[in-house]
């Protein structure tokens, strides 16, 4: 009982502290397992853009007219781009969300950009003709989209910082458990102190 007591006193035991880190560690496997993946694949694929690379899909050109009240709406809106954008994607399936635009004299011009392709809309406040030219991307130009997470949407954007969080945690859970191998211990410092210089090295190349 004196014992358990005791025990109790001195908290959590190294041994309870490692096979705690085990757990965590399988755990946090098990949730990175298929992101890890996916990042180190199309990380691969950004590296060798000739890998897999096949033809693009041929670019779609369309035009349409607004009415008499769209123009009028359209010259009058605080954000003419962003208002051509919102008229044009009830006409078209467009690639990509707005990102940016301008008025040059009648004419107004809108981006839109995506994991799957992007968007050029010309829109003229005299006719009120519209062209749209639409290029969306192959499957591997998707993966690359959603690796970079520049042009992804914002649910996708948090999934890369969670994924992030959770791979760091898993390396540094990772790393305590290499050094809780005391007869590997020297190994280990040893291995990390290469990697170090190494990665140095080739930042210092690569930077120079």
């Amino acid at each position: 009982m004196a014992n358990t007591e005791a025990g109790r006193k001195r908290g959590i035991s190294k041994g309870d502290f490692y096979r705690l880190c085990r757990e965590w560690h399988g755990y946090l496997s098990a949730v990175a397992f298929l992101a890890l993946i996916l990042f180190s694949a199309t990380g691969i694929l950004l590296n060798h853009p000739g890998l897999l690379q096949g033809e693009p899909p041929a670019p779609v050109e369309t035009t349409f007219a607004l009415t008499v009240e769209e123009v009028a709406a359209l010259g009058a809106a605080d954000s003419p781009a962003e208002m051509l954008a919102e008229l044009a994607g009830a006409r078209a399936d467009l690639a990509g969300a707005f990102r940016s635009g301008e008025v040059v004299g009648d004419d107004v011009y809108a981006n839109l950009q995506g994991v799957q392709g992007r968007t050029d809309l010309t829109g003229s406040l005299r006719t009120g003709d519209v062209h749209v030219h639409i290029q969306r991307e192959d499957a591997v130009g998707v993966l690359n989209g959603l690796h970079r997470g520049e042009h992804a949407g914002s649910a996708w954007r948090l999934l890369i910082d969670v994924a992030a969080i959770v791979f760091i945690a898993m390396s540094l859970i990772g790393f305590l458990l290499f050094l809780s191998l005391r007869f590997r211990l020297r190994t280990a410092l040893v291995l990390t102190t290469t990697s170090l210089v190494a990665m140095t090295g080739l930042f210092l190349f690569a930077t120079a």
